[in-house]
C-alpha cells in the first residue's frame, strides 16, 4: 500500500506540474485551501481520505465521498488550494497490488 502511495504521490507531482506549466492558458481551478475543502464537502459529500507530500512544500490530498466521487488536490507552501483531477468509482484497496495485476 505505501508503494502504491507512493506512486500515486509522484503521479500527482508530475501532474500539477505539468498543470502549473499551462496555467496561462487554462490552469487549474485553486482558491484558498478552506474554501476548496469546504466546496468539496458541501457540493460532493467529499472528506479526506489520504494525504501526503507531492514535494517538499506541497500537499497532496485525496477527498471521496460515500457515492465514489473523488478530488485530488494540491496545497502549496502559501495556502493556494488547486483542484489537480477529480473522477467516480473511488475505493480504498487493502491488499497489495501485484506486479501482474491489469488496470482496474
Amino acid at each position: 500500500m505505501n508503494q502504491l502511495f507512493a506512486l500515486s504521490l509522484g503521479i500527482a507531482a508530475m501532474v500539477f506540474a505539468a498543470s502549473q506549466s499551462n496555467a496561462q492558458t487554462a490552469g487549474p481551478a485553486c482558491a484558498a485551501r478552506v474554501e476548496v475543502v469546504q466546496a468539496l464537502a458541501s457540493k460532493y459529500g467529499e472528506t479526506r481520505q489520504a494525504m501526503g507530500l507531492a514535494a517538499t512544500t506541497q500537499l497532496m490530498e485525496i477527498y471521496a465521498s460515500p457515492t465514489g466521487s473523488w478530488s485530488l488536490t494540491v496545497t502549496l507552501a502559501d495556502g493556494t488550494t488547486c483542484l489537480v483531477a477529480s473522477g467516480q468509482n473511488f475505493d480504498i484497496l487493502s491488499e497489495p497490488l501485484a506486479l501482474n495485476d491489469p488496470p482496474a
